[in-house]
C-alpha cells in the first residue's frame, strides 16, 4: 500500500477538524450521549457550559395555512376562492396514512423513537463533514426534531414572502426588490451550513431540540414535521402534496406516492415533479433525481422494517406519475361566482386597513398565512340574479364605444355590500382584453375600482338637502330658464370657494323651464331651475352634505398633467400626493364629480335611513387556524342630516322621479318595481348621455346602477341594446337591466312606508299675494321680492289704473302662495275709467255725471222726466269699462207715464 499524500491543506484542515470535533464531542458525549441527557439537558462536565448558555425555548407559531373566503348562498356560507403564500392543509394525526409516517422516519431519522432530540451518531458524522469540505457538499445527520425546528424558524421569514407596497420613494419594483432581500436573508441566516457558520446553527439547532423534545411527544414533533415540511413551490405540507402531487388525501397515499413525496422533502426545489420538461429531473427521463431518492426512501423502509421484501419490490418496479393538481389561489378563483371583483376588495380592505394589523407586513401576514376563514357581506343569490340581468343588456365588449355597466347594493343601517356586479368579466390573463378587465366599476380606486364617473343628476339630492336646510320648501316655486341659459357664477356663492365667468347650462329637453315647483322640476329633473335653486345656498355646505353622507372622489389623490400630457398625482412640499376633495363649482350642482356607485348607494341609504348614513363594509366575520373570532371592520354610522331635512328629500324623490303623478312623468318611472314596495330615487345622465345613472333605495337596501363609458366621450343617444324587452334606447337601458334586481332586493328585504315630512318642508310658510293694484311696476316688484315671490310680467291689459301701473295680479291679491312662487303682474294701458256710481240719483243728475267720466248713458225709452230717480246702472258702481262705452240706466216705474193731467188716473204709483 503506498503511502497517502499529505497536504497543508490537508494538515490545516486535519487539525483545524480535529480540534474542532474534540470540542463538538464533548458537546455531543455531555448533552446528548443518552436520549435522556439529551431531553433533559443534563451536564457531565463544565465544557459544556458555552452549550448551555444557548437558549432552549421555541415558539412555534400556527402554521402559514391557506385562507380561505366565503360568501352567502341559500342561507349558508359557501367558499368562493382562497389564499395563501404557502398551499398548506394541516393535518391531523389520523389524517396521515402509517406508510407515510414510516417513511419519514425510516429515511430522515431511523432511530427517531430512541434517541433524545439529537442523533448523536449522524450530527457527528454530518458536523465533521461540513466543517472538513467548507464550500463542497454538506450532509445532513439532523434529528427529526432538529429538522423540525429549523422548518420552523424558517417560518419566521415568511412575514417577507409578500407582495410590498411601493412607497413614495420608489417603485413597485424597487419595493419588491427590498422585500426579497430580506426574505433571503432571513432564509439564509437559518439555512447556512458553510464551515463554522454552519457549525452554529447546527447548534443552536440542537439547543433549541432539546428544548422541543421536553415539551412535546415525539407523535406530535413527527405530526408537526410533516405539516411543516416544504415539497417544493408552495406547497408545504403532507396534506397540499398528496393533492397537489397525486390528486389524492394523506390519509389515501399508496406506498410508492408516500415514499416519492417524503424523497421531494430531501430538496423540495430540484426533486419535485411539477416540471415535467426539466432536463435535469424531468418526465422524459422518468424523473431520475426523484427516482432515485425515492428508491433510497424506500431501501430505507426496507432495512428499518417498515415493508416487507415483496413491497418493495413491488413499489420500486413502479414509475413515479405525478397527478398535478393546482389548488388555485387568488380572487380568479370567484369569477366562477361572478365575485371575483367582490373577492378583490375585500382583498384591498384587508390589506389597507389596521383593524387586521398595524403595519403592512403584519396585514399580508395575516392574510396569506394565516389560515383565516373570512365570511363576507356578499349575497350570491342576489348577486346571480343581478348578473343575469346586466348581461341581458349591456354586452362585455361594444365596438362603437368603451362599454361599462355596474350594480352595487348596500343595506341600510348595516352598510353591509349585499351585491356588486358589472358588465366586464374579470381579467385572468394578466393582458388587456377588449371584453374583460381587473378594475371594478362599482368600486373606489382604493378597493380595486376605477376612477369613478360622473353622477348627473343623481346628485341632485345634495341640492335638496341644501335647499331645505336653509329654509326652502318643496312646493316652492322657481322660474327656471327655458332651454339653456348662461349664469354668471358670480351670482353663485361658496364658503370656501368663489367663482368667476359663466356657465352655460341647459336642459335636457327643449321647452323645459318657466316657473315650476320644486317637486316638479326634481320629477322631471330640470337643470335650469336646479341651477337657479343653486344662486340661493352656500355651495360649499351642499358639498359637505354629500361628504357627510359619505359620498368622495373615487381617485384618492388630486391629479394633475405632466409635461408629457401624462396625469400624475398632485404632491406636497413633502413629496406626499394631496387628498383629493369634491369640488365646488356651480357645474358640480349638476353632477360633475367623479364618484364610485358604492358611494353614491350609500349616500342614498343614509337619506332613507332618516339621515343617518353608514360607511359601506365587506366582511362580516373573520376566524384564524383556531376558529377564534379576530376584531374586523365595523360601519360607522353617523346622522349626517337633519332627520326631517332627509324625509323633506326622501319624500320628493319617492313621489316624483319614479311616479307619474301630478308634476308629470318621472324620468325614471320605467325602472319602478311595482311591487308595493316604497321607493325613492333619482336618475343621472351627463352631458349627451355619456354617463347614465339611478340610484335608488328603500327602507331597507339602497342601489346603484350605471351604465356609461369607462373613458371616452361616446354619446348613448343614439344607441340602441338589444334585449329582452327587444332594442333599448341607450340613456334608458339602465331602467331595464335595473329592474330586475330592485324586484329581487324587495322580494328579500321588503321595505316600510318612508317617514312623513314635516308639512312646513313640503309647503312652507303660505304667504298671501297683496294687492298692488295702481303701484308702480317697479313698486311691485320691490314688495314680491320683499314677500319671496317672483315678479312675472303679465304684459298690459284694459284698466282703470293710470296708464303703466298695476292693473291686476295672477293669483288676484289675498292668494296663498308658497315660497318662491312667481306672481304675474299686469299693467295698466289706461283705455278704462271707473264707472261712477248713479244709483239714487236724479235722471238728470245721473247723466251729467256718466257723461262728465266720459261715458254715454243709456235711458229707457219714453223716460223725459229729469226728476225720475235712477234704480240700478250695468255696468255697476266701481267697476272698470272702456272710455265711451254705454252705461244702461234703469229708473223708479212711478215715473215711467208723462203727460197725465191733475185728477185723472194712473196706472197705480203703488
Amino acid at each position: 500500500m503506498s503511502a497517502r499524500k499529505l497536504t497543508a491543506r490537508g494538515v490545516i484542515g486535519g487539525l483545524l477538524g480535529f480540534v474542532a470535533m474534540s470540542a463538538i464531542g464533548g458537546l455531543l458525549v455531555a448533552a446528548a450521549v443518552t436520549p435522556a441527557v439529551a431531553v433533559t439537558g443534563m451536564a457531565a462536565n463544565n465544557s459544556i457550559g458555552v452549550f448551555q448558555g444557548l437558549p432552549e425555548y421555541l415558539k412555534i407559531d400556527p402554521l402559514a395555512t391557506r385562507s380561505t373566503m366565503y360568501a352567502t348562498k341559500d342561507g349558508k356560507a359557501v367558499p368562493i376562492a382562497t389564499f395563501y403564500s404557502q398551499n398548506r392543509i394541516v393535518d391531523s394525526w389520523n389524517q396521515i396514512n402509517q406508510v407515510v409516517k414510516d417513511a419519514a422516519v425510516s429515511t430522515e431519522d431511523p432511530r427517531f423513537y430512541s434517541h433524545g432530540a439529537i442523533d448523536v451518531e449522524g450530527t457527528t458524522r454530518a458536523l465533521a463533514n461540513d466543517l472538513l469540505n467548507k464550500g463542497g457538499n454538506t450532509q445532513g445527520g439532523s434529528s427529526i426534531t432538529q429538522q423540525y425546528v429549523k422548518n420552523v424558524r424558517l417560518q419566521t421569514c415568511e412575514k417577507y414572502n409578500v407582495v410590498a407596497d411601493a412607497t413614495a420613494t420608489q417603485t413597485a419594483e424597487q419595493a419588491q426588490a427590498a422585500m426579497k432581500a430580506k426574505y433571503q436573508a432571513c432564509y439564509n441566516s437559518y439555512t447556512d451550513a458553510d464551515g463554522l457558520d454552519g457549525i452554529s446553527r447546527k447548534v443552536q439547532e440542537m439547543k433549541l431540540a432539546i428544548g422541543v423534545e421536553k415539551k412535546y411527544s415525539k407523535q406530535q414533533i413527527l405530526l408537526g414535521y410533516l405539516n411543516i415540511a416544504g415539497f417544493g413551490g408552495q406547497v408545504y405540507g403532507i396534506e397540499s402534496a398528496a393533492r397537489y402531487y397525486f390528486n389524492t388525501t394523506a390519509a389515501k397515499l399508496n406506498l410508492p406516492q408516500a415514499a416519492t413525496l417524503i424523497a421531494i422533502v430531501n430538496n423540495p426545489n430540484n426533486l419535485r415533479i411539477d416540471v415535467p420538461n426539466s432536463t435535469a429531473n424531468g418526465a422524459k427521463n422518468g424523473y431520475k433525481q426523484t427516482l432515485d431518492r425515492r428508491n433510497y426512501v424506500l431501501r430505507s423502509m426496507l432495512k428499518a422494517k417498515t415493508i416487507t421484501q415483496q413491497q418493495y419490490d413491488a413499489a420500486v418496479k413502479t414509475k413515479i406519475e405525478p397527478h398535478i393538481t393546482p389548488q388555485a389561489s387568488g380572487c380568479a378563483q370567484a369569477a366562477s361566482q361572478d365575485a371575483a371583483f367582490y373577492c378583490n376588495a375585500v382583498m384591498a380592505e384587508m390589506r389597507t386597513n389596521t383593524v387586521f394589523g398595524k403595519t403592512q407586513d403584519e396585514r399580508d401576514a395575516l392574510l396569506n398565512h394565516g389560515g383565516l376563514k373570512i365570511y363576507t357581506a356578499l349575497n350570491l343569490n342576489l348577486q346571480q340574479t343581478a348578473q343575469q340581468s346586466i348581461n341581458a343588456y349591456i354586452p362585455a365588449s361594444r365596438g362603437d364605444l368603451d362599454l361599462g355597466s355596474a350594480d352595487v347594493s348596500v343595506e341600510l343601517n348595516t352598510g353591509r355590500v349585499v351585491l356588486a356586479v358589472q358588465n366586464r368579466p374579470y381579467n385572468t390573463t394578466n393582458k388587456p382584453q377588449p371584453d374583460s378587465t381587473t378594475v371594478a366599476y362599482p368600486f373606489d380606486y382604493v378597493h380595486g375600482g376605477s376612477s369613478g364617473f360622473q353622477t348627473g343628476s343623481t346628485y341632485k339630492a345634495f341640492s335638496l338637502i341644501e335647499w331645505l336646510k336653509t329654509g326652502h320648501a318643496l312646493n316652492d316655486v322657481v322660474n327656471a330658464p327655458l332651454n339653456k341659459t348662461t349664469l354668471a357664477q358670480s351670482s353663485f356663492h361658496g364658503s370656501c370657494d368663489s367663482y368667476g365667468g359663466v356657465w352655460n347650462v341647459g336642459n335636457d329637453a327643449a321647452g323645459e323651464g318657466g316657473p315650476m315647483s320644486v317637486m316638479k322640476a326634481t320629477a322631471l329633473s330640470v337643470n335650469t331651475a336646479f341651477a337657479v335653486m343653486g344662486q340661493q345656498f352656500d355651495l360649499c355646505q351642499m358639498r359637505d352634505d354629500a361628504k357627510a353622507l359619505g359620498v368622495k372622489p373615487a381617485y384618492p389623490y388630486e391629479q394633475t398633467y405632466n409635461s408629457k400630457g401624462q396625469l400624475v398625482n398632485v404632491t406636497d412640499a413633502n413629496g406626499k400626493p394631496v387628498a383629493s376633495q369634491l369640488a365646488t363649482n356651480p357645474a358640480s350642482i349638476l353632477g360633475t364629480n367623479y364618484i364610485a356607485p358604492v358611494d353614491m348607494a350609500v349616500a342614498y341609504a343614509g337619506l332613507a335611513n332618516g339621515g343617518k348614513t353608514c360607511s359601506p363594509v365587506y366582511i362580516d366575520k373573520v376566524t384564524d387556524a383556531s376558529g377564534k373570532s379576530l376584531p374586523v371592520p365595523k360601519t360607522t354610522c353617523t346622522q349626517a342630516i337633519d332627520p326631517k331635512i332627509a324625509a323633506g328629500v326622501t319624500y320628493a324623490l319617492e313621489n316624483g322621479p319614479l311616479v307619474s303623478g301630478p308634476n308629470g312623468q318621472g324620468t325614471g318611472v320605467l325602472a319602478n318595481p311595482g311591487d308595493g314596495v316604497p321607493i325613492m330615487g333619482k336618475t343621472g345622465t351627463t352631458d349627451k348621455s355619456v354617463q347614465n345613472w339611478l340610484v335608488t333605495s328603500t327602507t331597507k337596501v339602497a342601489n346603484a346602477v350605471w351604465v356609461g363609458n369607462v373613458q371616452g366621450s361616446t354619446s348613448f343617444q343614439n344607441l340602441y341594446f338589444p334585449g329582452p324587452a327587444g332594442n333599448v334606447w341607450g340613456r334608458n337601458v339602465k331602467f331595464y337591466e335595473v329592474k330586475p334586481i330592485l324586484q329581487a332586493l324587495n322580494a328579500t328585504y321588503h321595505g316600510d312606508a318612508f317617514p312623513a315630512p314635516d308639512s312646513k318642508t313640503v309647503t312652507g310658510p303660505q304667504i298671501t299675494v297683496p294687492d298692488l293694484t295702481g303701484k308702480s311696476v317697479d313698486e311691485a316688484k320691490s314688495v314680491l321680492a320683499g314677500l319671496g315671490f317672483t315678479y312675472q310680467d303679465g304684459g298690459s291689459q284694459k284698466s282703470d289704473q293710470a296708464q303703466g301701473s298695476v292693473a291686476g295680479t295672477d293669483p288676484p291679491a289675498n292668494t296663498k302662495l308658497s315660497k318662491g312662487s312667481a306672481v304675474k303682474v299686469f299693467t295698466s294701458d289706461g283705455s278704462q275709467s271707473k264707472v261712477p256710481n248713479v244709483v239714487g240719483k236724479k235722471l238728470s243728475d245721473a247723466v251729467a255725471t256718466l257723461m262728465g267720466a266720459g261715458f254715454v248713458p243709456q235711458v229707457p225709452g219714453g223716460v223725459t222726466d229729469p226728476n225720475a230717480t235712477v234704480k240700478s246702472q250695468d255696468p255697476g258702481a266701481d267697476s272698470a269699462a272702456d272710455k265711451g262705452a254705454k252705461i244702461k240706466l234703469t229708473v223708479n216705474a212711478s215715473s215711467t207715464k208723462q203727460g197725465s193731467k191733475p185728477g185723472g188716473k194712473t196706472n197705480g204709483g203703488h
